[in-house]
């Protein structure tokens, strides 16, 4: 426009066409040049007011790459984090890229981390992988932003904004283009001021930083639902407080292990700024598998069109119509036994005593099983009595006469916390066997609080009125020879554990302690073929979660299983008792361990043959 309005005006004079219609035309340009160039100017210099102020502290977050590696804001160790926002096919940034991985190299050892981040709608998980793909050579890591949330957070309106994170108080110092060669349909031979690099430059030298802003240069992104306000209103009562109650209630309710209760419109309301900010950190709801890979019954993680709702929601002012409030009557009871009254329930003889401090033992205690005749069971469940101080309980029925574990003796079922607190049964068609004569030996762990505590845990069980088709086993990959050393943020661990017969998988449970980083089970099948079965970029010890499978997972004769993980034992996990101390395998949560569990049955005759047909069929 500006430069139409120039060049008419020299075509004008050169012509010495003079007359008052043209003299007329001429001043309107002259103005409308004007007016172009203080708009462009206004631009440059005023910020969209969206947008974070440069001194106000960025809110955790985290997100998944396109390979379903886990990254976390707060918990990277570098001294400035760039970030890049990024999109399939934007010229901008894929000219970028080359820029970004230069001030990879440049930085490689000043502590600088370079993320790129993709919030476009139309850019899904495989699309993104395909893309980054063209450019394997020395590839950068491309968060996927599918909520838009962080989008949104920090006020980005297009690709190849880039924002400068200082680590030290999590704040932007810089936002604007990397240089400033490229900008929308045109570029220059080379860039003549380099943005990001001089302002990490002054920052690293402690100096002000002289240019914090300029005008970012890309591809405008598209939102879903346009604006704080945009769309149509979302109802309260019929879609947000529905998904709360599915969602999170369960929890959140007074007497569960909520810490707050989500019982009113005014409750939810008043969390509203936290609930923002456990969907970006991914720390709720508590679910921590890559989606990418298994279907999970017990899956309890909102999907994207739920988050996306929850969100739009909150942005739009939380409006709520007149009428009744279902989370009012929504709040979950604390109930004794969720699975109804168990047919034996077995109490120890006396309540534990747990002092005010200390690291404190295994206690092993044996009570007698008071099923006096051989059974079959469809559940074991743990009614823990004291949960601040319970750290684990297990119960294994023996049967051998000698101290230690026999290979006859059973696994019945476990509680820490994060494990399914309704209480859940074994695997449908399945069963556990309890024979009589049998001694119920209780494995209990308890953690100090800082008061004497006492605890009277129960455990419930609940008897099969028939033999089932499966009989139920528990069986574990593990690494006795866990390693981390101090210090060290991805200390790698690996595990196998292999299949003699064919055999149902119904389950997943992946075990470390404090310094836990990642898990991933994956299926090494005797045909050379190899399936990830689970993967847990984040891993959290405070939800020891079994995953089970929607459907059950056949296993041929010969299948291993190879479980793999890191541990991370940095000053940046906030869970690290001492980042300072080399850790071995021990049974305290300050030690380690590296378990993968699963719930097994082994395929009766019948069965196996039709599990060789299914297979002839697929192959």
């Amino acid at each position: 426009m500006i430069a139409y309005c120039f060049f008419s005006l020299k075509l004008s004079t050169h012509r010495r066409y003079w007359s008052p219609v043209n003299q007329f035309r001429k001043f309107i340009l002259i103005v409308v040049a004007a007016t172009s160039l203080s708009a462009f100017s206004r631009a440059a210099n005023d910020p969209s007011p969206t947008r974070l102020s440069q001194t106000e502290e960025i809110m955790n977050f985290s997100l998944l790459d396109y390979k379903g590696k886990y990254y976390e804001l707060r918990r990277s160790d570098a001294r400035v984090v760039v970030l890049f926002f990024t999109g399939n096919g934007c010229p901008v940034a894929r000219q970028s890229i080359s820029k970004l991985k230069a001030l990879r190299k440049r930085y490689a050892d000043r502590g600088v981390a370079i993320w790129m981040i993709n919030s476009n709608v139309q850019d899904d998980r495989d699309s993104i992988e395909h893309e980054a793909d063209e450019f394997k050579e020395a590839p950068l890591p491309v968060l996927i932003d599918d909520t838009q949330q962080i989008a949104r957070m920090l006020g980005v309106k297009r690709t190849a904004e880039t924002i400068c994170i200082n680590t030290s108080d999590w704040a932007v110092f810089y936002r604007g283009a990397i240089d400033d060669q490229l900008v929308e349909g045109a570029q220059k031979p080379e860039p003549s001021e380099k943005y990001v690099e001089k302002a990490v430059d002054e920052l690293l030298a402690g100096k002000t930083i002289s240019r914090p802003m300029t005008v970012g240069r890309g591809c405008l992104i598209t939102f879903d639902e346009e604006g704080a306000t945009g769309g149509a209103p979302i109802s309260y009562s019929k879609e947000i407080a529905p998904l709360l109650e599915s969602k999170c209630v369960g929890c959140h309710s007074p007497g569960n292990i909520g810490p707050f209760a989500l019982s009113s419109y005014q409750k939810v309301k008043g969390h509203a700024e936290m609930i923002k900010e456990v969907l970006a950190a991914r720390r709720m709801p508590p679910w921590d598998a890559d989606p990418r890979f298994g279907h999970f019954k017990n899956d309890r993680s909102m999907s994207l069109a739920q988050k996306k709702l929850l969100l739009r929601w909150i942005d739009q002012g939380m409006p709520k119509e007149e009428g009744p409030d279902p989370l009012a009557d929504a709040a979950v009871s604390v109930s004794d036994w969720p699975m109804g009254k168990p047919d034996y329930i077995v109490k120890f003889p006396s309540p534990q005593q747990i002092p005010a401090t200390g690291v404190l033992d295994y206690r092993y205690v044996d009570i007698p099983s008071p099923i006096t005749n051989d059974v079959w069971l469809s559940a074991a469940v743990f009614r823990p009595g004291n949960r601040r101080v319970v750290h684990h309980l297990i119960v294994r029925a023996k049967y051998s006469k000698t101290p230690g574990l026999a290979e006859d003796d059973v696994f019945l079922t476990a509680w820490a916390p994060g494990i399914d607190y309704q209480g859940q049964s074994y695997p449908e068609g399945t069963g556990k066997f309890l024979g009589k004569g049998a001694t119920l030996n209780f494995e209990l762990h308890y953690t100090a609080d800082g008061k004497p505590e006492t605890d009277q845990s129960e455990l419930g069980l609940y008897v099969l009125k028939s033999t089932p088709k499966l009989a139920l086993q528990t069986h574990a990959a593990y690494n006795p020879d866990v390693l981390v050393p101090a210090h060290e943020p991805q200390a790698p661990s690996y595990a196998v554990c292999g299949f003699k017969h064919d055999s149902w998988l119904f389950d997943l449970a992946p075990h470390m302690h404090l310094r836990g980083s990642w898990f991933k089970y994956e299926a090494l099948y005797p045909d050379g073929g190899r399936e990830t079965l689970l993967s847990v970029p984040r891993y959290d010890f405070n939800w020891q979660t079994i995953y089970r499978f929607a459907e059950p997972k056949k296993m041929p004769t010969g299948t291993w299983i190879l479980c793999t993980g890191g541990f991370d034992n940095s000053a940046r996990n906030p869970s690290n008792p001492n980042p300072d101390k080399r850790v071995t395998w021990g049974d305290q949560s300050f030690d380690e361990m590296f378990i993968g569990f699963m719930d097994v049955a082994k395929i009766p005759p019948a069965d196996i043959s039709e599990a060789k047909q299914d297979r002839a069929q697929k192959e």
